[in-house]
């Protein structure tokens, strides 16, 4: 395993972040997205905490992996349920227990604060490759299905 460093994001990250979001879009769905949008959504998380948290992996100082941490209500728990979005290692990172020193990391930070109750993350169908890191790590998928409605403009 490459050795990294894991920590919550900052604001200097943000072009390197918005950088594996486009990355991401155009490699697992084929979706082009406006750079300056995604930049402004980048932006909005790192400076509210309130709307969620993203996080990264480094080696040698450079920031090679990046996750986003949104957060649900769980009245069944009563507590927080962090929900993984935008998951994205370098290809030059890939199947080096990248994903997987960062998934560690936000396990042992969700088991640090007493407001969570869980985690979870969606992944697209088609994403064998990902849903293969996840079950190996202990995930599974077995209890929901995820639907969504999305407006096509904004």
């Amino acid at each position: 395993m490459t050795t990294a460093r894991y920590r919550e994001a900052l604001l200097d990250d943000v072009h390197r972040i918005v950088d594996f979001q486009i990355a991401m879009a155009e490699e697992t769905e084929q979706i082009r997205l406006d750079r300056q949008v995604c930049t402004h959504g980048v932006q909005a998380v790192l400076s509210d905490l309130n709307l969620g948290c993203y996080y990264v992996a480094e080696i040698d100082g450079v920031v090679v992996a990046s996750t986003l941490i949104t957060y649900e209500w769980s009245d069944w728990r009563n507590g927080v349920v962090w929900w993984i979005q935008s998951v994205y290692v370098v290809p030059d990172a890939r199947r080096q227990g990248v994903y997987a020193g960062l998934y560690r990391h936000l396990q042992n930070r969700a088991r640090e604060d007493n407001r969570v109750r869980g985690i979870r993350l969606y992944v697209d169908r088609r994403n064998g490759a990902a849903q293969n890191v996840y079950g190996r790590l202990g995930m599974n998928g077995d209890h929901y299905q995820v639907f969504e409605w999305m407006k096509t403009e904004f």
